[in-house]
C-alpha cells in the first residue's frame, strides 16, 4: 500500500483533456482541487497545469460553458477550429503542454477518489502508467454500454492488465513522460475515436516503453443510449477493419475472426438473417450481452461484403 505522506517523486504534471461536445468544467475543478491539495502539502513542490482542447465541437452552448475553464487558476481552454479526432487532439495537447509528466483523462469521466493524483506520483521510473476505469453511478440494467462496461470490469483491474501490458492499454486514464510521448505519438490516421488506443499500445510495445498498470481508476457515469452506442460500435468496427493488418493480435475480435476463418461464409449468412432481430434487442429495453458479442462479430466479418 502506498504511503501518501511520502515525498512525491513526480513534481510537475500537465493534465490534458480532449473534449468534443462535452461539458467538462466540473471535472477540471475537481482535478484542480486535487492539485492544490498536493501543492499545499508541507515541504513539497508541485507544479501543474490543466489544459482542455476542444476538437471543434458543434454545440456552441457547450463551448461557451467550457470557455470558463480559463478563469480557473492554472487551467486553460483551447478551441480547435478543425475536427481531427481524439488521436490528433491528444498529440495537440502534448505539444501545447509544458511539464515532463502528462496525465491524459477523457472528458466524460468522474474522479471519485481524493488520492487519485497522488497514486500516480511515486511512479517516476516508468515511461507510462495506466490507471484503469470502472463503472459508476446507479446500475442501469437497460443500458447496453453500462452492462458491457460492468461485465468487462474484471479485465480492467491491474492484475489482469499487467498480464498483457501493451494489449491492455486504454487511453481513458494514463500518465506518460514527455520523452515517451515524443517517441510514441498517437496515429492521426485514426480520425474518429475507436481503436486509436489499441494502436498506441502497439507503438508502445515496439518502442519498448516501460509500462506499469495500477489500480487507480476513473469512473464512467454517463452512458449513451442503446441506439447511439450501437452506432458508435459499428463505426468503430469499420475502423478496426481498416487497420486489421496492423492491429493483428492486439484486438481479441480480430483474433477470434482469424480462428473462425473456415466458417466465415456461414457466419456472414447468419448475420444477414439475424441482424435485424439482434438490433431490435440491442436497442431495446432488455439488451443481451451475448447477442451483442455475436452482433459485433457478424457485423465485422460482413464489412468486406458491403
Amino acid at each position: 500500500m502506498i504511503n501518501f505522506a511520502r515525498v512525491i517523486m513526480i513534481t510537475e504534471l500537465s493534465i490534458l483533456i480532449p473534449t468534443y461536445n462535452t461539458t467538462c468544467i466540473q471535472l477540471v475543478k475537481r482535478l484542480q482541487q486535487l492539485c492544490e491539495q498536493i501543492s499545499r502539502t508541507a515541504g513539497e513542490r508541485f507544479d501543474y497545469e490543466i489544459i482542455v482542447a476542444d476538437d471543434a465541437s458543434s454545440d456552441s452552448a457547450i463551448i461557451a460553458e467550457n470557455c470558463n475553464i480559463s478563469q480557473i487558476p492554472h487551467c486553460f481552454f483551447i478551441q480547435k477550429t478543425k475536427n481531427e479526432g481524439s488521436a490528433a487532439t491528444r498529440n495537440f495537447l502534448a505539444d501545447h503542454s509544458h511539464f515532463r509528466w502528462m496525465l491524459f483523462v477523457d472528458c466524460d469521466i468522474e474522479v471519485l477518489d481524493d488520492h487519485f493524483l497522488r497514486r500516480y506520483l511515486p511512479y517516476d521510473q516508468a515511461d507510462i502508467v495506466n490507471g484503469g476505469i470502472r463503472t459508476g453511478g446507479e446500475r442501469q440494467s437497460n443500458n447496453l454500454r453500462f452492462l458491457y462496461e460492468e461485465k468487462s470490469q474484471r479485465r480492467h483491474d491491474a492484475k489482469h492488465r499487467q498480464m498483457r501490458p501493451y494489449q491492455s492499454f486504454r487511453s481513458t486514464n494514463f500518465i506518460i513522460t514527455r520523452t515517451c510521448m515524443e517517441r510514441c505519438h498517437f496515429d492521426e490516421r485514426f480520425t474518429k475515436s475507436g481503436y486509436e488506443d489499441v494502436h498506441f499500445g502497439l507503438i508502445l510495445d515496439r518502442q519498448k516503453a516501460r509500462i506499469e498498470h495500477i489500480d487507480n481508476p476513473v469512473y464512467i457515469t454517463d452512458f449513451e443510449n442503446n441506439v447511439d452506442y450501437l452506432s458508435k460500435c459499428e463505426r468503430n468496427l469499420h475502423t478496426l477493419h481498416a487497420f486489421r493488418h496492423e492491429l493483428g493480435d492486439y484486438s481479441p475480435l480480430l483474433a477470434l475472426a482469424k480462428r473462425l476463418a473456415p466458417i466465415i461464409p456461414i457466419l456472414r449468412l447468419l448475420h444477414r438473417i439475424c441482424s435485424p432481430w439482434e438490433r431490435r434487442n440491442l436497442t431495446g429495453r432488455h439488451p443481451s450481452l451475448l447477442l451483442f458479442q455475436l452482433y459485433r462479430l457478424g457485423y465485422y466479418i460482413s464489412i468486406d461484403t458491403k
